[in-house]
């Protein structure tokens, strides 16, 4: 870990040497800020630049949250169970399983119907709280009747596109493990409209920022509350999503290879939230911007790319880092920098023995496009241990 502290600023506290001037200048912004924790900004060694703040990026606020820093994917995570099948329980073609994922989990931009029974939709929507009448459903959808309820039902179980991926991987022993990655779908992006409202107070109160995209809402007020509500929501959201995909893909696996059961419990983590939590003897909000929770004993997964390593792991609980840790591999190059430069032939080599799509529709997601994940999880020994080493066999994207 080093430090930068410039005068005026909290520190921030970075686990590389591999960030990107854009990414600092987006750290040094934030750490202006009044309200941070006075032990300064986290940055992990996946970090990279984002919109509204640096992915990969730990933020302690007092009395104060920043919506542009959690974005509109809010909840965005992973799943990962293992089962009792082995590589040797896999047939030697697994296009025939992969084409079973696609079929059972609904993938791509905008895409929903994960059950088409009606009844079946709304017995995992009635799982997600449903407020009272203040904090119900019509101020969290934004909607004014049942359509985004409906609506928000109907993406249950559907796995999105960019980087959300459903994985087949196998283990250090050949064992055969589930890992997914999504989010809060289509409801995250009423969130969008929380930004511009703490855009406005910052302009009515002549609040004088390094960047509006720090613009924030105030502990105490109605927006907060209204925010924080909405959050909350969409958290509980993301992880009814994930554990129904997760039934999903096990379903599609039952059908096309042999009887199985889970051996693990399934470890479920989000990377991109808020969070209440107390860190250095003080109540703070901590917004995790791309990272996990790694308390000391929790369990958490960080992927690589499709073609490279992922890994299952367990906190160490580093103070120093509010309890956090890496997500993945973070990107190294932006997607359309990565469709300059490399082609599907890139693809196809760099995905070598995985069955997956190499086609142009997944290009900017080939492995050359991260960082190292390796690299990163050297960089974090002091944050987390490797329990299992995982490298996938199949890989459904979305596009």
């Amino acid at each position: 870990m080093r430090v930068i502290h410039d005068e005026g600023s909290r520190p921030i506290k970075l686990w590389t040497e591999d960030i990107e001037a854009s990414a600092l200048q987006q750290l040094k912004n934030l750490a202006k800020l009044p309200f941070i924790h006075k032990n300064g900004v986290a940055a992990m060694p996946d970090v990279h630049w984002g919109i509204g703040a640096t992915i990969g990026s730990v933020i302690a606020t007092h009395r104060a949250v920043i919506p542009a820093a959690v974005g509109v994917d809010i909840g965005c995570g992973m799943n990962a169970v293992r089962t009792s099948l082995t590589a040797a329980d896999l047939p030697d073609s697994l296009l025939p399983l992969r084409r079973q994922i696609e079929c059972d989990v609904p993938v791509g931009m905008g895409k929903g119907g994960a059950h088409k029974d009606d009844a079946v939709l709304d017995k995992h929507f009635q799982r997600l709280p449903q407020g009272d009448k203040r904090w119900g459903l019509p101020l969290i959808l934004g909607a004014a009747n049942d359509e985004g309820g409906r609506r928000a039902a109907s993406q249950l179980g559907t796995l999105g596109s960019g980087n959300h991926f459903i994985e087949v991987c196998l283990d250090e022993a050949q064992a055969v493990w589930v890992m997914l990655h999504s989010g809060s779908r289509g409801t995250g992006n009423v969130l969008g409209r929380h930004i511009d409202i703490a855009k406005g107070l910052a302009e009515k109160y002549f609040i004088d920022l390094p960047d509006p995209d720090l613009a924030y809402l105030p502990q105490h007020t109605q927006e907060f509350e209204d925010y924080m509500a909405v959050v909350d929501w969409c958290q509980d959201y993301a992880l009814e999503n994930r554990r129904v995909m997760l039934e999903l893909v096990l379903g599609a696996m039952r059908r096309r290879l042999p009887p199985f059961e889970l051996t693990t419990e399934a470890v479920n983590c989000h990377h991109n939230y808020i969070a209440r939590e107390s860190h250095y003897g003080e109540n703070v909000y901590v917004t995790r911007k791309g990272a996990i929770r790694a308390r000391e004993g929790d369990l958490g997964i960080i992927p690589g790319s499709m073609g490279q390593r992922s890994y299952i792991v367990r906190g160490l609980g580093s103070a120093e880092s509010y309890h956090s840790c890496a997500h993945g591999a973070g990107r190294q190059m932006g997607r359309k920098q990565a469709r300059k430069t490399y082609t599907t032939a890139d693809l196809i080599a760099q995905t070598e023995g995985v069955e997956c799509r190499k086609d142009d529709g997944v290009l900017d997601e080939l492995p050359a496009a991260y960082k190292d994940i390796d690299t990163v999880m050297a960089n974090q020994k002091d944050l987390v241990e490797v329990l299992h080493t995982l490298k996938q066999v199949v890989c459904v994207k979305g596009g």
